[in-house]
């Protein structure tokens, strides 16, 4: 029997912080089917080179290139280019990010990220550049996109390759402009927990077309040909199966995103009026990538912190997630590297929550998750307005 908490009832199962999106099984089912029939499972098939096409369409860019999953576009990446030395980047992203870096023998750098997108921070950019910085990624964090002139500005007068990592940011456009027509090249992320994806997955944009032939020889271990291996590679292809499950979920995309678009203003309109949180929304020019639903807390107006908030909502079986906490620069591995001041990524690490996202939710289950952000907000504060529940701390 569900636990009742302030009114409240709480979910019969786990809410997570997302599910993933999956379409019509018959659909994928027949796919499965044409590639039973070919006997073709790997190496650039039928359904791979269908999906590269379709991808490259809807997400307007000169050049894509398919991967097993994003962390290796993104090394892969920066293989091509032969980057090396310094790396400029946010400490406010997920692991792979930095681990790119670091895979490839480069060295990663951070940057603290500017206030309101929570993207890399230009200034800290600027701040950070000596001989040996080779290249600067950017995350567009949440969707959002990074100050992209300011840093593809930066990366000219410097002479840098500008990579950006747009795992959140399938679809989001910036002015009307595909975000993976900005800088050298542009990483997705097709894994289960987005949007859009191919159960494990990647694909890198680019725009430069002698890139794509290197970029192919190094996902396939540098084969040129039958009796020729070019360069040292890895393998890092997408298969068919996994090319089969994108092309599908890529044909009922839309469906999920009318969804996922309930979702969140269902958060806005229930969490607009409750003091000291702030629903995170993409700024003007902007298409949301619906991708995350994520709130800033601010302690001293809402009453608890963080992570009492992100502790409470379990009671009501509502797992929500601290993303991006710790910072990668607090990870053991990259505690010795250079950074700047980082005041804003660690006041964002914080103070950021992802909350519950994903179509089946519904509008109603956003409003009642809501509902409980609000009812802990006046069991803290009492009747005096006053904190009466402790903050929590890991």
């Amino acid at each position: 029997m569900s636990a009742t908490i302030g009114g409240i009832e709480a979910f019969a199962e786990p809410i997570y912080v997302t599910r993933p999106f999956l379409p019509p099984f018959e659909r994928v089912e027949g796919r499965l089917r044409e590639i039973w029939a070919s006997r073709r499972l790997s190496n650039m098939g039928p359904q791979h080179d269908l999906l590269q096409a379709e991808l490259t369409r809807h997400l307007g860019v000169p050049e894509l290139r398919l991967f097993s999953n994003g962390t290796l576009a993104l090394q892969i990446a920066l293989l091509a280019m032969g980057i090396t030395g310094k790396v400029l980047t946010t400490p406010f992203t997920f692991s792979a990010t930095v681990h790119a870096i670091a895979l490839c023998g480069a060295e990663p750098v951070f940057c603290d990220v500017d206030p309101h997108t929570l993207c890399i921070d230009p200034r800290s950019v600027e701040r950070m550049i000596d001989d040996d910085v080779a290249a600067i990624i950017g995350v567009h964090v949440y969707g959002t996109p990074c100050d992209v002139d300011a840093l593809s500005h930066i990366a000219k007068a410097h002479g840098l390759k500008l990579i950006f990592d747009a795992a959140h940011a399938f679809g989001t456009t910036l002015q009307g402009r595909p975000i993976g027509k900005f800088g050298d090249a542009t990483m997705f992320s097709f894994h289960a927990t987005k949007l859009f994806h191919t159960a494990e997955g990647g694909g890198l944009a680019f725009s430069d077309p002698a890139l794509a032939h290197k970029l192919e020889l190094l996902r396939n271990f540098g084969i040129e040909s039958e009796d020729e291996v070019a360069l040292v590679g890895t393998n890092a292809k997408l298969n068919e199966i996994q090319a089969a499950i994108g092309l599908e979920v890529l044909a009922t995309l839309e469906s999920e995103r009318a969804l996922r678009a309930e979702v969140k203003a269902a958060y806005v309109r229930g969490l607009q009026d409750t003091p000291g949180i702030r629903v995170v929304q993409p700024g003007a020019g902007i298409s949301d990538s619906l991708q995350y639903a994520v709130i800033r807390i601010d302690e001293a107006e809402f009453g608890m912190n963080r992570d009492a908030l992100w502790a409470a909502l379990k009671d009501w079986k509502v797992f929500s997630r601290r993303y991006f906490f710790p910072l990668c620069s607090d990870f053991p591995s990259y505690r010795a590297c250079q950074r700047d001041n980082l005041e804003q990524a660690e006041l964002a690490a914080r103070e950021v929550l992802c909350l519950p996202m994903f179509g089946d939710l519904g509008a109603r289950g956003a409003e009642r998750i809501a509902q409980m952000i609000q009812y802990l907000h006046r069991r803290v504060r009492g009747a005096t307005g006053q904190s009466s529940m402790p903050s929590y701390t890991p």
